[in-house]
């Protein structure tokens, strides 16, 4: 499966094609041209894109080498964007903008400025002999795509089949079932039996509408078939309607089913207007179970008419609705939504030596039953794995089975929710990203949201913000029972993390087939990873979460850096264990400074003592990170930015934002009016542990030219014990809506901020103050903000005494703070 892949590609590239990359690479010569052809060529693809990923599931071998093809050139022009994106910021950090060359001519006034100009002139060749390497890849690229693209002309391709394409059908149900042949499911049938028969509340007067919700193939359909046959149900309701919604909610059809369902005919009845007034005539009175089997669309405009003329009906009438995905079930107004578990491994092994050992001798049987005991496991609690694959048993004459048969019969529910999925492919992508993760795995729901953003599959516009598009995807994918056994935040019941059923996570290895490459080690023998060309994006290592030097107990076994060394196209990596390494020389054998594709490092160092730290910088210099001085961090795009254990640091000060100091002493400082941003997207900030921290500041003078941190909305220092003051421009943000300052030893005060005597913060909803003995007043500008909800001061004695009530000097300024702890003593 491709179709994910390839359409979310295609989006990406048209837009950053058209975009960025014709903006930044359009002073050399000709690639203007060559871009509208990259997007042209795109855009020729993308419209028969749909019927070639239907012929590739027929089987069509040469449609499915021309999509290879598609997907590797894609692949291709995404790696030539990331490294132009990569290597301009780089450029930024450098101090060499895209106008460099165009800025010479006004510095050539002054001698000091001729040094400065050379210097930005040197920046500009090196950007415009990286805007011509990037020119010729992309040439190169346009000429695979004009192969691709006419080739696309011989398999004659049908444009725009969004909705013509007939897709895999689903099987119609009915209401019919054997009841002989259903296991388990005791608990959920007593429940939704009570739910149908007892009598509606006056507070519940309408429509009664009850979900069954879980994933494709768990028995929603046969629950429903036990209830909807269910003698007790039958004489408690006048009228009994089964209904197989399935796929896309064909009014007409299902406006004529009903009307079918109550006995009458539809068939001189074309007008949809007409039918829904036949049906409120006909419920009228009367008490009825309408059954609205398979629900997919969640189109709330489609339902409206139904739900209006369904209204007619006697009060106690019910509904019930079996779908997928949750936000069905709640946009038709859903009283009670039942989800459905799977089932125990019992009730699996039951059912399928149900179906796998019919007509069997009782010798054959007794033969087979350690086999399929080892069977049954496998089917996870899926009751469709056991039908399946019971089914399949019982026409062999051995435990010998095609894998090829079961995985259609398994993945084909499966492949039609994820088909539900089309109307944006970057869902699809987040959903097939989850391959890489083990069986079982416990997948925490921010830590998956920055994977998918690091993917760059969370494409966001201005007024959009990439964690939100991410929490929208995963809400998507768990609503529609892709992820299950949810931990919950205990005050908040927001999703912590979750898992995939063992089934859903084949189904994504299924579509992620092409992308990703699973190993698995097991008895910690040796495993050589062998060559898989440069076509795998995602190599799924299930025993190497992180890299740690060293762990064997007598040495044979240890991991060595210099296992590393080939890895250099490495994105990110956390190496740990770093003591364990002996010769400085296998550190730098390691070239780390060859990665060039590195964003993210993280080094784990040991020993804290004096000769530990040492230690520590002789290694890190023989490691040759990319970078070779403190980066300018303020320079960088970053949303989130945490600093923790950096026990060297004693001072933190203009080089953190990455701007110049200057004074009114310096002429070109006085004399310039351009603005500077430090850190223009950065939200959140937390320095945790950094114990050597004395002082941190920002010597700039012209303050009126720079703004820093704007966006900043939750700040967080921890443990800094030897830090005495907070620079001004942490609490001159406006954004704030978070302050906490915990077990900082020394700290005296914080900014008094000359120009907030008479305004506040205007968003500040909670301040907390932990363990800051020294600590005497909080500033005012800190406290009057009205949209302050929550203070909490503990194990500060000396401003527990200025603001304890009543008694404290200053209680007067806090009192009108809604939830107030001080000293473990909570006012509201």
């Amino acid at each position: 499966m491709v179709d994910a892949i390839v359409s979310s590609l295609l989006e990406q590239l048209i837009s950053v094609a058209a975009d960025e990359v014709k903006q930044q690479v359009g002073l050399v010569t000709g690639v203007g041209e060559e871009v509208t052809k990259l997007a042209s060529n795109l855009r020729a693809i993308r419209s028969v894109l749909e019927d070639a990923e239907k012929r590739q599931m027929q089987r069509d071998n040469a449609v499915t080498f021309w999509l290879d093809q598609l997907r590797d050139a894609s692949y291709d022009m995404e790696d030539v964007l990331e490294e132009w994106t990569t290597a301009r910021f780089k450029l930024q950090i450098e101090g060499v903008d895209d106008d460099s060359a165009l800025a010479l001519a006004a510095h050539k006034k002054k001698v000091r400025s001729f040094f400065c100009a050379v210097s930005n002139c040197f920046g500009s060749f090196k950007q415009l002999s990286l805007r011509h390497d990037i020119a010729v890849k992309i040439r190169e690229i346009n000429g695979k795509l004009d192969d691709i693209a006419s080739q696309k002309d011989t398999f004659k391709f049908v444009e725009n089949v969004r909705n013509n394409v007939k897709k895999p059908e689903r099987v119609r149900t009915t209401s019919l079932i054997d009841e002989g042949e259903v296991c388990g499911r005791v608990d959920e049938k007593n429940e939704l039996l009570s739910k149908l028969l007892c009598e509606s509340s006056e507070q519940q007067k309408g429509l009664h509408v009850i979900s069954l919700v879980g994933l494709g193939g768990i028995g929603k359909t046969t629950l429903a078939q036990l209830a909807y046959n269910n003698d007790e149900v039958k004489r408690n309701f006048e009228k009994v309607i089964w209904v197989c919604v399935s796929d896309t909610f064909e009014e007409i059809r299902v406006a004529k089913a009903i009307i079918e369902g109550l006995g009458e005919s539809a068939s001189s009845l074309s007008e949809f207007q007409s039918l829904m007034s036949h049906i409120h005539r006909s419920i009228e009175g009367k008490k009825f179970f309408l059954v609205l089997d398979d629900v997919c669309d969640g189109d709330y405009n489609k339902w409206e008419p139904f739900f209006l003329s369904l209204k007619n009906g006697l009060h106690g009438s019910k509904i019930l609705v079996t779908t997928r995905n949750e936000s069905v079930a709640r946009m038709m107004g859903s009283t009670n939504i039942i989800f459905i578990e799977q089932l125990t491994e019992e009730e699996c092994w039951l059912l399928f030596k149900q179906l796998a050992f019919s007509g069997r001798s009782f010798e054959d049987c007794e033969k087979l039953e350690p086999i399929g005991r080892k069977i049954a496991p496998k089917c996870k609690g899926l009751p469709l794995a056991a039908n399946v694959i019971g089914n399949l048993l019982r026409s062999k004459n051995s435990e010998v089975w095609k894998v090829e048969e079961i995985g259609q019969g398994l993945l084909a529910p499966l492949l039609l929710s994820y088909n539900d999925l089309s109307s944006n492919s970057m869902v699809k992508r987040c959903f097939s990203y989850c391959a890489v993760f083990p069986k079982d795995y416990n997948m925490k729901k921010k830590e998956l949201i920055s994977l998918w953003m690091a993917q760059g599959y969370l494409n966001a516009d201005e007024d959009e913000e990439m964690e939100m598009i991410g929490e929208d995807y995963f809400n998507i994918l768990a609503t529609r029972s892709f992820f299950q056994e949810f931990e919950k935040d205990y005050d908040d019941d927001d999703i912590m993390s979750c898992k995939m059923h063992d089934i859903v996570h084949h189904f994504a290895q299924f579509v992620s087939s092409k992308e990703c490459l699973w190993l698995e080690m097991y008895d910690n023998k040796e495993s050589v990873i062998k060559p898989s060309g440069d076509k795998v994006r995602h190599l799924g290592l299930r025993t190497l979460e992180k890299f740690v030097v060293g762990g064997g107990v007598d040495g044979s076994n240890t991991c060595r850096l210099e296992s590393l060394k080939n890895l250099q196209l490495l994105r990110e990596c956390g190496i740990e264990g770093l003591g364990n390494v002996s010769h400085l020389d296998e550190a730098e054998r390691l070239g780390l400074h060859n990665m060039k594709n590195l964003l993210r490092l993280s080094l784990v160092f040991d020993g804290k003592d004096e000769e530990g730290r040492r230690k520590n910088q002789q290694l890190l210099e023989a490691l040759q990170p990319p970078l070779n001085h403190f980066p300018p961090l303020g320079k960088l795009p970053l949303e989130k930015l945490t600093l923790y254990g950096l026990y060297g640091v004693k001072r933190v000060g203009n080089e953190f934002l990455g701007i110049e100091e200057s004074s009114e002493d310096d002429p070109s400082s006085s004399s310039s009016s351009s603005s500077v941003t430090a850190f223009t997207k950065l939200k959140s900030l937390k320095i945790f542990d950094m114990n050597e921290l004395e002082e941190w500041n920002c010597r700039i003078t012209r303050k009126e030219n720079i703004s820093i941190m704007p966006r900043l909305s939750s700040l967080d220092v921890t443990s800094c014990n030897k830090l005495k003051a907070l620079p001004d421009y942490l609490l001159q943000t406006t954004a704030l809506q978070e302050l906490r300052i915990h077990s900082c030893k020394n700290l005296e005060e914080l900014p008094i901020l000359e120009d907030r005597r008479t305004t506040d913060i205007p968003r500040l909803s909670s301040l907390r103050i932990g363990y800051c003995p020294k600590l005497k007043v909080l500033p005012d500008y800190l406290l009057r903000t009205t949209t302050l909800q929550v203070l909490s001061i503990s194990e500060c004695p000396l401003l527990e005494e200025h603001y304890r009530e009543g008694k404290g000097e200053d209680w007067h300024k806090i009192s009108h703070i809604p939830h107030i702890q001080i000293s473990h003593i909570t006012w509201h």
